[in-house]
C-alpha cells in the first residue's frame, strides 16, 4: 500500500468496514479498492481481524475517553481533555470526528498517531461541540503535548464561520494572563483552521460541583478570585467573554490555579458587525437579563455570569432553572435566585450580599468592574482564613455592623416587652395583716402600691437582678456577627 496515497488507509478501510464513513466517501473508496490489489488485501485482514472488533465496539460503547497519557514525553504543561474546549462532549460523534481524521489529516511516518496537522502529531480526538473538534497532539520539536482546536468539516467553507473561529483565536490570543487558557499559535490558512492550546492535567468546575455538591466558603471564595481576575484581563482588552460558566472554568490538578477557557462567543465591544441587537450568544442557565433579552451588552454581562457561578458554588446548581430554555430565560428577567443561604445555611451573609449584587438585573445596580469584584473577594478570602487578624471589608463590615444593630435593636424591644408583660402578671404575696392587696397594679407609673418597705425593697432588688440579666443578653447579641 502506497503510504501517500490518499485512499490507500488503514483507518478508511475499517471504517469502510464499519460502513462508517460518508456516502459519498464510501463511494470512493469502494472505486479505490477495485482497482487496487492492496487494499483489498489489507480489508481481508481486516474482516478476519476479530480483536479490532472488538476492540473497536469498547471504545465507540465507552462513555469516556482516556484523558492523560503515562509516558508523557515531558513535565510540563497537560491538559485534561474533556474540559479545553468548554460545552465539548467527552464523547465525540465517531463519523464526524472520522471524517475529520480521515479526510483533512496529512499521513504520519508514526503508526501509532491518526495523521499530521500543520507540524503537529495527532494522537486521538478528545473532543467535539457546536463549531469544532479537538485534538491531543503531540509536538516533537518541544517535545510537549497540545491540544488542538479545529473548526469542523460542516463549517470549514462557511466563510461567516471562518470568520467567527478567527475572531474567537484573536480574542483568546489577545488575552495574556495565568487565569486565562493561552493560545500557542493559530493557523487559518489551510483547509481547516485550527488553534494550538497548552494541554494541562485539569478539570472543570462543573465536573468538581456535579462530584462534591456545594462548595465550601474558602474554595468559592478562591475560585470566584481567579476568575474575576482572568475576566479583567479580558475587559482590558475590550472583551467581554459572554459565556462564563462552570464549564469554562478550568480547575488545574495539583495546585490552585483556576483558568477561563472557550472565549468562542467572546466579541470585541465595538465590532458592529459581529455584536448586534436581536442576536442571543451564550449559555441560557448563566446568562444575563440583557443578554437573554438580545440587548446591546458591556463587561458588566460577565459580572452577572459570574454572580451565576457563585451561586452554582454555594448551592451545587445555577440560579435560573426551568424545564424549557424559553422557561430559564424568563426566569433570568423576571425571577429572583433563591437566597444561597436558605440553601447553605453555614455560608457567611456577606457572601450572600456580594451574589445578591453581582445578579442585579441593571448593570447598573451591580459592580462596576471585574477588578473591583477580585479585590473585594480577595480580601474577603483573606478575612476567611485570618478572622482575627484580617478584618472583613468595611463596605461589607459596615452592613454587617448597622444590620447586627437593627437585630439588636429589634431583640432589646422583644425583651423590654416581655418584661412589662410579665410584670403586669406577677403575684405579689399578702402583707402579714392580711389586708394589703395580693397583686400588684399595673406598673404604669414606676410605683409598687401596698408593699411594706422591706417587700419593696426584696421585690426592687428581685428585678434589678433580672434587667442586669436582660442587659447581659443584649450585649451577647449586639456581638454577634450576623
Amino acid at each position: 500500500m502506497v503510504a501517500q496515497a490518499s485512499n490507500c488507509n488503514r483507518d478508511r478501510l475499517k471504517q469502510l468496514l464499519a460502513g462508517t464513513l460518508p456516502r459519498e466517501t464510501e463511494s470512493n473508496i469502494t472505486k479505490h479498492v477495485e482497482m487496487c490489489d492492496t487494499c483489498r488485501s489489507e480489508m481481508e485482514t481486516l474482516a478476519a481481524d476479530a480483536s479490532w472488533w472488538q476492540d473497536a465496539h469498547e471504545f465507540l460503547s465507552s462513555t469516556e475517553v482516556s484523558c492523560l497519557i503515562d509516558d508523557s514525553p515531558t513535565t510540563g504543561n497537560t491538559i485534561d481533555l474533556s474540559v479545553i474546549a468548554g460545552e465539548f462532549d467527552t464523547t465525540p460523534d465517531e463519523t464526524t470526528a472520522d471524517e475529520l481524521v480521515l479526510d483533512y489529516l496529512a499521513s504520519s511516518d508514526n503508526p501509532a498517531m491518526l495523521g499530521r496537522l500543520g507540524g503537529y502529531e495527532i494522537l486521538e480526538v478528545i473532543g467535539r461541540g457546536g463549531m469544532g473538534i479537538v485534538f491531543k497532539a503531540y509536538d516533537g520539536e518541544l517535545n510537549r503535548y497540545l491540544a488542538i482546536k479545529v473548526l469542523s468539516p460542516c463549517y470549514a467553507s462557511s466563510a461567516a464561520a471562518r470568520k467567527r473561529f478567527a475572531r474567537e483565536a484573536q480574542a483568546a490570543a489577545a488575552v495574556v494572563h495565568q487565569h486565562v487558557v493561552a493560545i500557542h499559535g493559530v493557523d487559518g490558512t489551510g483547509k481547516l483552521p485550527y488553534l494550538v492550546m497548552p494541554f494541562v492535567a485539569c478539570e472543570s468546575l462543573q465536573e468538581r460541583i456535579d462530584r462534591e455538591g456545594p462548595l465550601d466558603t474558602r474554595d468559592i471564595l478562591r475560585i470566584a478570585v481567579q476568575a474575576a481576575q482572568g475576566l479583567s484581563a479580558a475587559h482590558a482588552q475590550g472583551l467581554v467573554h459572554r459565556d462564563v460558566k462552570p464549564a469554562n472554568i478550568l480547575l488545574e490538578k495539583g495546585v490552585d490555579r483556576v483558568l477561563l477557557t472557550d472565549f468562542g462567543l467572546a466579541r470585541a465591544i465595538d465590532d458592529a458587525a459581529l455584536t448586534r441587537s436581536g442576536v442571543i450568544a451564550g449559555t441560557p442557565q448563566y446568562m444575563s437579563p440583557e443578554q437573554a433579552k438580545g440587548e446591546s451588552i458591556d463587561h458588566r454581562t460577565d459580572l452577572f455570569s459570574l454572580g451565576s457561578v457563585m451561586h452554582a458554588m454555594c448551592t451545587g446548581r445555577s440560579p435560573f432553572r426551568a424545564e424549557t430554555t424559553m422557561g430559564v430565560l424568563r426566569r433570568i428577567c423576571d425571577g429572583e435566585a433563591r437566597s444561597v443561604r436558605e440553601v447553605n445555611a453555614d455560608l457567611p451573609p456577606w457572601l450572600e450580599r456580594v451574589i445578591a449584587k453581582l445578579l442585579a438585573k441593571s448593570p447598573d445596580d451591580r459592580f462596576e468592574t471585574a477588578d473591583e469584584v477580585a479585590s473585594l473577594l480577595e480580601a474577603c478570602l483573606a478575612h476567611v482564613q485570618h478572622p482575627t487578624a484580617v478584618a472583613l471589608p468595611e463596605s461589607l463590615a459596615s452592613c454587617e455592623r448597622s444590620r447586627a444593630a437593627q437585630y439588636a435593636a429589634g431583640g432589646t424591644l422583644v425583651v423590654s416587652c416581655l418584661v412589662v408583660f410579665a410584670l403586669m402578671f406577677t403575684t405579689l404575696p399578702n402583707d402579714e395583716s392580711g389586708e394589703g392587696p395580693g397583686q400588684a397594679e399595673v406598673l404604669s407609673s414606676g410605683t409598687v402600691n401596698s408593699l411594706d418597705e422591706q417587700e419593696q425593697l426584696r421585690w426592687t432588688d428581685d428585678l434589678d437582678s433580672e434587667m442586669s440579666q436582660i442587659d447581659y443578653q443584649i450585649q451577647i447579641l449586639e456581638t454577634i456577627d450576623f
